[in-house]
Order: C-alpha cells, then structure tokens, then sequence
C-alpha cells in the first residue's frame, strides 16, 4: 500500500482554514455613503451680535439650531443630486436664542445672532479650537471695533417665517449704475 503524505486539493476551508489554497472571504460590498458637506460659512460681528452668512444656493428643508450656551449647527440638502450639508460650530460666547433671527433665502441663509453679553469676540469660535476650513470672514459686513459702525440693512429679509430673501441688502439705489460719463470711447455702451 502506498501511503501520500499530500492533503487533497478540495479539502474544505472550514475544516483546514490555513490550507494554502483556500482563499480570505470577499470583502463586503461597498455601503453607498452620502457623507455631509460642510457649506461654507461666513461671519462678521458688531459689539452686541454676530452675523452668519450660510452659502448654499438653492437650500431645501434649512434647519438651524442654536442654543444658548452658543452652539449653533445647521443643516440642509441642495443640488440635483440632494446632497447634505451641515456644520456645527461652538460659538465663542453664550447668544441670546429668543432676539436671534434667521432668514431663509435662494441663495443663502443669513442669521443674525444676539449675544448674551455686548463685547467683541477675538473670534468666531472658542477659545480652545481651530475655526473650522469652511468658515471665513465676511469682510462686506466686518467693521472694527473701534469703527463700530451701523448694523447691516436687512431691509427686504423676511425673518418672521424663514422665508426667501428680497434681494441683495445694501443694493438700493444703485439703478442701472448711471454716471459713467466722462470715459471716453463708451458711448453707445449703456
């Protein structure tokens, strides 16, 4: 009798798991993700409140929370394909919550958060962290403190349902730009 000191090529893999031939498991497939996007944010404050530009052009379903001890978090879904967008920032001080205001609009939301104490912040965000990538000054609203000029003109913003922006704040007046008198070769432009 001959005896073989070979295992059989179809030994199962369950009885010898390290047999040379049986191969690891496939990997399972890939779980589609729809990981949040951060929009980004912009800021600007006076001595008594805090700006909050969120740019995210055509927002469904905008929510924004804020909370008194200043954590503010946001979120929404844009674009053809619906994608989320959210963030969350821990504000620099305590807010007011009840005075604060927000306004749902085409192209951006914009919020206007009172703070708990008037006083200039060194920065958005607390004094322990990083601000964020995604969140920039405002330098169209920015004022110094020792400049502390008047509030932004909301005028046309609809605060009292969240809804849409009428037109760009601080555009009125402006007309078709007229007076460009003066320039030589543009007649006929305009």
């Amino acid at each position: 009798a001959v005896s073989s000191h070979f295992a059989p090529c179809h030994s199962k893999t369950s009885q010898n798991p390290r047999s040379p031939h049986s191969l690891p498991p496939p990997p399972p497939p890939p779980v589609p993700s729809k990981m949040s996007r951060h929009p980004e944010v912009r800021w600007a404050q006076r001595i008594d409140k805090v700006y909050i530009t969120v740019q995210l052009p055509d927002a469904k379903d905008a929510k924004v929370n804020l909370e008194p001890d200043g954590v503010f978090s946001f979120f929404a879904t844009a674009g053809t394909d619906g994608n989320s967008y959210e963030s969350k920032l821990d504000l620099n001080d305590k807010v007011n919550v009840e005075a604060s205001k927000v306004s749902v609009g085409v192209r951006s939301i914009f919020c206007i958060l009172e703070k708990a104490d008037a006083k200039w912040w060194n920065k958005l965000v607390r004094d322990d962290q990083k601000a964020p990538h995604f969140v920039k000054v405002d330098w169209d609203k920015w004022v110094d403190e020792d400049d502390d000029g008047a509030d932004v003109n909301v005028d046309g913003m609809d605060f009292s349902n969240m809804g849409g922006m009428g037109g760009m704040p601080g555009m009125e007046g402006l007309g078709g730009m007229g007076g460009m008198g003066g320039m030589p070769g543009m007649e006929g432009l305009g």
